[in-house]
């Protein structure tokens, strides 16, 4: 939070980020569950009501069960925001890539809903146009000047 304070101090607004936090997914295992346990919850709460505190204008909390999410989104007076946190967040975000079916299908987070398969159909283009240029077949002299 100390870190978020500073930040705030010189002018830059800051969105605050608990439970799973990306960049540090492999010390926790995995996209694992966060806060389940009581401590783990209580030290999620914690941190939240810290970066509040801080001076963070929103908080995204991700990977962590629903219902601490409401109970952190009724106590906060900034805005929450989901990933992976239930229903009960001000606001619900996903990554594009996982939204729209370009990050890989493996391993995808439970908490990800696909709205597009774009990764077959850019491969799909991708390998069109490979075919195109080694036969010959583009460009075309109407696409050439």
């Amino acid at each position: 939070a100390g870190a978020i304070k500073a930040i705030v101090e010189t002018g830059i607004p800051v969105v605050g980020h608990v439970g799973l936090t990306p960049q540090s997914v492999n010390a926790f295992g995995g996209y694992k569950l966060q806060g389940k346990g009581s401590k783990e919850a209580k030290r999620i709460m914690e941190d939240a009501l810290a970066v509040e505190e801080a001076g963070a204008f929103a908080v995204v909390l991700e990977c962590v069960p629903a219902k601490l999410s409401a109970e952190i989104s009724k106590k906060l007076k900034i805005p929450t925001i989901g990933i992976g946190a239930g229903i009960d967040c001000d606001g619900q975000v996903l990554v594009v890539n996982d939204r729209l079916g370009l990050g890989g299908h493996d391993n995808m987070p439970k908490f990800v809903r696909e709205y597009a398969d774009l990764e077959t159909t850019i491969l799909t283009a991708v390998e069109r146009f490979s075919r195109d240029v080694i036969q010959g077949k583009f460009p075309s002299k109407e696409e050439s000047y």
